[in-house]
């Protein structure tokens, strides 16, 4: 039902997603709500349809239904306090998102979203982005929100274990680096290359038990672009 999602506003997209289906918690509806899409895209025109746009250097937005379907899968896992890790974080649209769920206004402890991209040209724009939102980032006070620039493929160990991690490209193989830094518990979402004779690429969702016990799951079948190096 994506394709019936477009909206000609923020909330009206919301709204289509949730009629059509593709969002079911009103936490994650109501955090959409909040981000909007249109301060995160190139093209403002095309702001509000249901489909991934370009935002420069061989990257995209993803469409508004795959962020919905990450953030419910995720959802267990993005309480307050919690820490989530946004691997190729892009526009920093998502990453709006998850805050808004790990921080809400006025909960006690407040979480951390770490957003991690290769292309420091798009590190900078999410950075303003965010700011532009009325979010603050990195070194000022009362952030709840890190963007860096690094190899989104070995996460940030710095500031792991995460509660979720997110990955907004395709792994060639599952990054063992990532699962390594699952909290226990923990969840990941990413979309890895298929190997197995499905062919494309899929959905895989990674659990980590409170003992450290690995459970991976294809979810779905997907289309989007490869983690890669940083343009040279």
């Amino acid at each position: 039902m994506a394709w019936r999602s477009h909206g000609n506003t923020n909330v009206e997209l919301v709204e289509k997603l949730t009629k059509n289906g593709l969002i079911n918690s009103p936490l994650v509806g109501e955090a959409m709500k909040k981000v909007d899409r249109g301060n995160y895209v190139v093209d403002r025109r095309d702001a509000y349809r249901d489909s991934p746009q370009s935002i420069g250097y061989k990257a995209t937005i993803s469409a508004p239904h795959m962020h919905a379907h990450a953030t419910e899968n995720l959802l267990e896992f993005l309480q307050p306090g919690m820490k989530v890790l946004d691997v190729g974080s892009g526009s920093g649209y998502l990453c709006a998102v998850l805050h808004h769920l790990v921080s809400p206004d006025g909960s006690e402890p407040q979480g951390k979203v770490v957003g991690i991209d290769h292309i420091p040209q798009l590190v900078d724009m999410s950075i303003t982005n965010l700011r532009q939102d009325g979010l603050k980032v990195n070194d000022e006070a009362g952030s709840g929100i890190l963007m860096v620039c690094g190899d989104g493929r070995k996460g940030y160990p710095q500031d792991a274990p995460y509660n979720a991690i997110h990955v907004g490209a395709a792994a060639p193989v599952m990054p063992q680096e990532l699962v390594d830094q699952l909290a226990t518990p923990g969840r990941m979402f990413i979309p890895v290359d298929d190997i197995e004779g499905w062919g494309g690429q899929s959905i895989w969702q990674v659990d980590k038990d409170a003992e450290g016990n690995v459970n991976k799951q294809r979810l779905f079948g997907v289309s989007y672009v490869p983690l890669t190096d940083a343009p040279k």
